[in-house]
């Protein structure tokens, strides 16, 4: 496998994408191992919308309704109409949802927590590239949280003076055999979009990659030892960088409608960005580190839609977007002197996009299950044995 998928990045990173999803797909068995299973105690996760379980809601205003009700059948603090890749990946490994670390009700620690929170930035808010901050949750942030997490949560483990009063906290002796997962980097594109030019936003990757680097690093310091490390997806195959372009210039968009040039900048971050966890590994070298490849994943649903069971890949469930006229999912708007509803298609599970910005529940599933078995991972190796070092 190793060497096809070298062969296929002489290719057009189009190209590349394609026959590597198709490649991997093909030979899922042979990225199997007789390896045992690790057995996750906990799951801490790191990230922004992408898989955040209620944290921006906990901040801030909640999540409103119609999130949430494919599954959960009524807003449950996550960006979609139901699950997440961070919740699949949870059912997966026979683990309870991840409960967001900001919430103060309801919320059980013992297997873990949930520090993503959307908007949230791997580079801090405030630093040149972005002049102001989308979420003040940024990646060094989260880390100070989990910082705060395992030190209070050890000392009230040790203060109990009643299993009882343990009983949604982790175990100490856990926080190193833990899965330590991160999905990071979209809104850093985002923001740089918005911001800079595309030289500036490429001359910033390597300090944006550095910096996430740093907080594998940090964890690795303090007893983390295995690391899922999502890479970013196919940016320009979001919806709602349509929103705004009803004509495109030729060459600006591909044959499914994404424009390339953003997300030829997701494919370079994510080169840099696998290139950095291979260094990791030789930095860290108690640690396994497995890169996983979203991008391709997602990128192979967006260019396969129909044939996989799903409406037109730029197509969103919620809201209303006609021309230049946008309700966002579950909100409303006077237009004409009539009231204009964002609301949820009749079958969501057809969509690939819930809300222009975030995946749908069956997306989001569809992508776990072609990322979970190891196919699309470096090394190719399931995450139920992503603990061993290859």
């Amino acid at each position: 496998m190793s060497y096809t998928c070298e062969t296929a990045k002489m290719e057009s990173w189009r190209a590349f994408l394609t026959g590597f999803l198709v490649l991997c797909l093909l030979s899922v068995g042979s990225a199997q191992s007789s390896s045992p299973d690790c057995s996750f105690p906990a799951i801490y996760n790191f990230g922004d919308s992408n898989s955040d379980t209620g944290g921006i809601s906990a901040a801030f205003l909640p999540i409103q309704a119609p999130y949430g009700e494919a599954f959960f059948h009524k807003p449950a603090g996550r960006d979609s109409d139901g699950r997440l890749i961070i919740d699949f990946i949870a059912e997966h490994l026979k683990l309870p949802y991840l409960s967001a670390y900001l919430n103060s009700l309801g919320a059980n620690y013992r297997h873990g927590a949930n520090f993503a929170t959307g908007g949230s930035t791997i580079r801090k808010p405030n630093e040149t590239i972005y002049e102001y901050g989308i979420s003040p949750f940024y990646l060094d942030m989260q880390i100070s949280q989990f910082d705060q997490f395992k030190a209070r949560t050890n000392d009230l483990y040790q203060e109990a003076k009643k299993p009882s009063d343990r009983i949604n906290l982790p175990r100490p002796e856990e926080f190193s055999k833990a899965l330590y997962t991160f999905d990071i980097g979209q809104n850093d594109l985002s923001v740089g979009f918005r911001k800079l030019s595309f030289d500036q936003l490429r001359a910033a990757l390597p300090d944006i990659i550095n910096q996430l680097a740093s907080a594998v690093q940090h964890l690795y310091n303090e007893g983390g030892r295995t690391f899922w490390i999502h890479n970013t997806g196919p940016f320009g195959c979001l919806p709602v960088q349509r929103f705004y372009i009803l004509n495109p210039e030729p060459g600006l968009v591909d044959q499914y409608g994404c424009i390339k040039a953003q997300n030829e900048m997701a494919v370079e971050f994510n080169r840099q960005l696998k290139e950095r966890i291979i260094k990791l590994r030789a930095e860290l070298p108690k640690a396994a580190i497995t890169y996983v490849d979203v991008y391709a994943a997602k990128y192979g649903l967006i260019s396969n839609a129909k044939k996989e069971g799903f409406a037109e890949p730029l197509k969103v469930c919620c809201g209303y977007h006609v021309n230049y006229t946008h309700v966002w999912c579950g909100t409303k708007l006077i237009i004409n002197g009539s009231e204009v509803y964002g609301p949820s298609c009749s079958n969501p599970s057809s969509y690939i996009s819930w809300d222009g910005v975030h995946y749908s529940q069956a997306a989001s599933q569809w992508v776990a299950n072609h990322i979970l078995n190891g196919a699309l991972t470096d090394p190719p190796t399931p995450i139920t044995q992503a603990c061993h070092r290859r």
